[in-house]
């Protein structure tokens, strides 16, 4: 049995009767709803740790970083209030992050 143009738009029309949608797979659409899912918490944790470590003001490697739901919580200490500061907002630039609670204390000197 041939089928000529016509009985495959017939076909089709009787696959998906008039006011129905078909699903179209679209590999834009697939990179879409991929990038909404939600990045680990350990994956940010790991970003966040590498990002700080990475920076020279910083020096990242001796704070404690906690998250949950995307929440970043910093801890430790610093010795000034601007490595405090730059801790918070190289934290908030990390692909996931949706809030940061920047507890970072300024180091007492001897």
């Amino acid at each position: 049995m041939k089928f000529n143009h016509v009985t495959s738009i017939a076909f089709l029309f009787a696959l998906f009767p008039a006011g129905t949608q078909a699903q179209v797979y679209s590999p834009r659409s697939a990179a879409a709803s991929f990038a909404e899912k939600q990045i680990s918490d350990d994956l940010i944790s790991d970003n966040v740790k590498r990002r700080l470590a990475e920076d020279s003001d910083v020096k990242g490697g001796g704070l404690d970083i906690d998250v949950k739901q995307g929440v970043v919580t910093l801890r430790g200490k610093l010795a000034t209030q601007r490595q405090i500061d730059k801790a918070g907002k190289i934290a908030k630039k990390v692909n996931g992050v949706k809030k940061v609670v920047n507890e970072i204390q300024l180091a007492v000197k001897p």
